[in-house]
């Protein structure tokens, strides 16, 4: 008898099995996230250290058999890459998407549309006058890369290419790759790295051919009169709709500020107006290029866009019609089908 007393006082209670459990629950929630970050995070540092591995040893031999200078676009060069490092896709600037992310996440979580990289200087270099091309390498990593044309050669020399652990040094190219392939987070810093990307920037969906950068065209979002006021100083919005809550000129400056640009002024329009339309006013008009770009959805349509100034009476915008004058033509503020573009880099 004495004997069970003693084992029952020894043995544990179910509320301190119940307790024991829970903190131990707290305690692995608190602990386990952050072990299988850190270990994913060590994951894609090694996928990273292998491929630039591979791609350090492809570049030195193209150094020295002397094929890693001298071509005049990057895709000569990655043609010539595919020799020495198996690439199972090459993808032209138009159809980046085919080998790359649509979509990245780049510094301070800002995402950068693929399909506007579309340029050596979108990716930091703008002494380059080369284009992109999209890969898909054979063990599944895909890139987006810019070619030098003014690439260091010396088959004589070691130094022109070297490889280490912290990355490939050279000044022949520039490449974003994602070990990952097409898989999440697409994040700069984590699943992605790059080499010689000194910078990402997708705001350059429209090339003039005066060299000038526009976005995409986009309906802005209306902001209300509160959100109107409070629109920083340096936007130039000096006045705001006294009745109304749908100020669609006030939301395009906006949506280009929190792009880190601004609005197109009627400068660009006007160059933009004679890029889609080189022959002036045609009959029948042709608007295939405008609905190439987002502009329209048919050949019969017309279409406006807002521009940075404000004209009498509050109006703000600039009137494109296909191939017409090129105005500005005044609209009202509240108008939900002008759309905008902004100036990009």
């Amino acid at each position: 008898m004495n004997k069970n007393s003693n084992t029952s006082r020894n043995a544990f209670t179910l509320a301190e099995v119940l307790i024991t459990i829970t903190v131990i629950g707290v305690v692995a929630a608190l602990t386990i996230p952050s072990l299988v970050n850190n270990y994913q995070n060590k994951a894609w540092s090694t996928a990273s250290t292998i491929f630039q591995r591979k791609l350090g040893e492809a570049l030195k031999v193209m150094n020295s058999q002397g094929t890693l200078a001298g071509y005049s676009s990057t895709e000569d060069f990655v043609n010539e890459l595919s020799k020495h490092i198996k690439i199972n896709k090459i993808c032209k600037k138009d159809k980046l998407t085919d080998c790359f992310a649509d979509k990245v996440y780049w510094s301070n979580s800002n995402e950068i549309e693929m399909t506007n990289v579309k340029k050596a200087k979108h990716m930091g270099h703008e002494n380059w006058s080369s284009e992109t091309i999209g890969i898909q390498f054979a063990d599944g990593t895909t890139g987006i890369i810019a070619y030098n044309p003014e690439c260091t050669q010396d088959p004589y020399r070691t130094d022109v290419i070297t490889v280490s652990k912290t990355g490939i040094g050279t000044d022949c190219l520039a490449i974003l790759y994602d070990t990952t392939g097409f898989k999440e987070p697409n994040t700069f810093g984590k699943d992605m790295r790059g080499l010689n990307v000194d910078t990402l920037n997708g705001n350059c969906a429209i090339e003039l051919s005066d060299g000038t950068c526009l976005t995409a065209p986009f309906i802005p979002k209306p902001l209300t009169r509160e959100e109107c006021a409070a629109l920083p100083a340096e936007l130039g919005v000096t006045s705001c709709m006294a009745t109304r809550d749908d100020d669609y000129w006030a939301g395009a400056v906006k949506e280009c500020y929190d792009r880190g640009t601004s609005l197109a002024t009627s400068t660009e329009l006007v160059k933009l107006r004679g890029d889609l339309y080189p022959n002036g006013q045609q009959n029948p008009r042709n608007n295939e290029l405008a609905m190439s770009l987002g502009f329209v959805s048919s050949p019969e349509a017309s279409f406006w866009l807002w521009n940075n100034s404000l004209y009498s009476e509050g109006l703000a915008n600039y009137y494109i019609y296909r191939a017409d004058s090129a105005g500005p033509y005044c609209q009202y503020r509240w108008s939900g089908n002008v759309q905008a573009v902004c100036i990009g880099e």
